[in-house]
Order: C-alpha cells, then sequence, then structure tokens
C-alpha cells in the first residue's frame, strides 16, 4: 500500500503547478500566462502584469501568442477571435 502511494505522488508531484487550484486568480501579479487560472497575464504599463479574465462575447481579444504576457486577453472557451470588418479590431464571437 506505502508502495503505491509513493509511486502515485511520484507521478502527480512534476505536474502539480498544473493543477487550477494552485494557480493565481484575477488580480494577482504574473510574469506568464501559465500562472494564470485565467490564462491571461495582462500587461498595464502604470501597474505591471496582473491576471484577467479572457474576453466575453463582443470584447476586444488577441489570438493566444506564444508570448509570456498578453496585451489583449483572448477569448473564453467556445469563443473565436475574428474581425468581422477590416476596419475594427478584433472582437469575440461565437462561430
Amino acid at each position: 500500500m506505502a508502495a503505491a502511494l509513493a509511486i502515485l505522488a511520484a507521478m502527480l508531484l512534476p505536474c502539480w503547478e498544473a493543477f487550477p487550484q494552485f494557480k493565481k486568480t484575477n488580480g494577482a501579479r504574473c510574469s506568464h500566462h501559465s500562472e494564470c487560472y485565467s490564462d491571461c497575464c495582462l500587461i498595464n504599463l502604470d501597474h505591471g502584469a496582473f491576471c484577467v479574465p479572457r474576453a466575453r462575447i463582443t470584447m476586444m481579444c488577441l489570438p493566444q501568442t506564444k508570448g509570456a504576457i498578453d496585451i489583449t486577453c483572448p477569448c473564453q472557451v467556445g469563443l473565436s477571435c475574428i474581425h468581422k470588418d477590416p476596419v475594427c479590431t478584433r472582437r469575440c464571437h461565437l462561430i
């Protein structure tokens, strides 16, 4: 029994920070989007970077990049970041 528990702990320990309850909540300072529960670390030139919720329907957005910090957050799950008018910025829409 103890051996099975030790094996289970050894398998879970490397990915411990991937569990959502250990990620930062909205408003917490961050340095990479993967640190945030929402997966969006937004840069603010006055206050630094902090976790914020993902963009909702019709909000401005940018697709998720490989960069550490976002300028504008990507859309919530189920929404797509597109621009319907070439003059307007990208927004989250149901597709």
